[in-house]
């Protein structure tokens, strides 16, 4: 089935650190690779297929032989690295690292998918990264699992939801609204902050940012 190997997440804050956990622990069982990425609106770079890609091989080839031949044959066909593979070479770089046969399955997390600009360019950066998803998907493979977190953005949801076995969405329970009410809460009443507010203000304040923080 195409929906095998895909979890959506609709978190944030983002519980990636807890995925990270129960995936590492796999791993230093040796019954996994894993590889993470966190898409940064506050880094061009890490906003784009090919910055995703160039790290997730990285990671990937630092903790798996197989995977390091593979990346180091892309390294000599682009001349010892004097030139620099465009996104089909990184792609099929990695494509040939996920269908290693013999390795434990391999994990990758994809953070905060949302922080993926949506309006810039004919085709958005958001939408490559969502194409790139489909693909990793459609390709089927067994011992590949892929985490998607985002905040519950309508064009995400249509494009991953249906390709998921599973989706877990946080945004609107009440413990994730208690956990948002209880962080806010603390910085508003830390010694640090607003010590000279009245109660009445910092409540309000604390109300308004829980209720247009939707979850998030």
């Amino acid at each position: 089935m195409i929906h095998q190997n895909l979890l959506f997440g609709i978190f944030k804050p983002s519980p990636s650190s807890s995925i990270i956990r129960e995936v590492e622990r796999l791993r230093d069982t040796g019954l996994a690779l894993t590889a993470y990425f966190y898409f940064d609106f506050k880094d061009p770079n890490k906003q784009q297929v090919s910055g995703f890609l160039a790290s997730i091989v990285s990671q990937l080839s630092a903790k798996s032989h197989a995977c390091y031949d593979i990346l180091s044959a892309l390294y000599s066909e682009y001349d010892a690295g004097s030139r620099r593979p465009g996104e089909d070479a990184l792609m099929d770089c990695f494509v040939n690292m996920l269908k290693i046969e013999g390795r434990p399955t391999v994990y990758i997390i994809m953070d905060s998918i949302d922080e993926c600009p949506s309006s810039s360019g004919v085709v958005t950066p958001r939408v490559r990264v969502l194409q790139l998803v489909e693909k990793l998907v459609s390709l089927q493979l067994a011992n590949v699992r892929i985490c998607a977190v985002s905040r519950p953005e309508v064009d995400i949801r249509a494009s991953l939801e249906s390709l998921a076995l599973h989706t877990v969405s946080l945004h609107d329970k009440d413990g994730q609204k208690e956990d948002i009410s209880d962080y806010v809460r603390s910085v508003i009443y830390s010694p640090r902050n607003m010590r000279n507010w009245r109660v009445k203000d910092k409540e309000m304040v604390i109300s308004t940012l829980c209720k247009k923080a939707n979850g998030m």
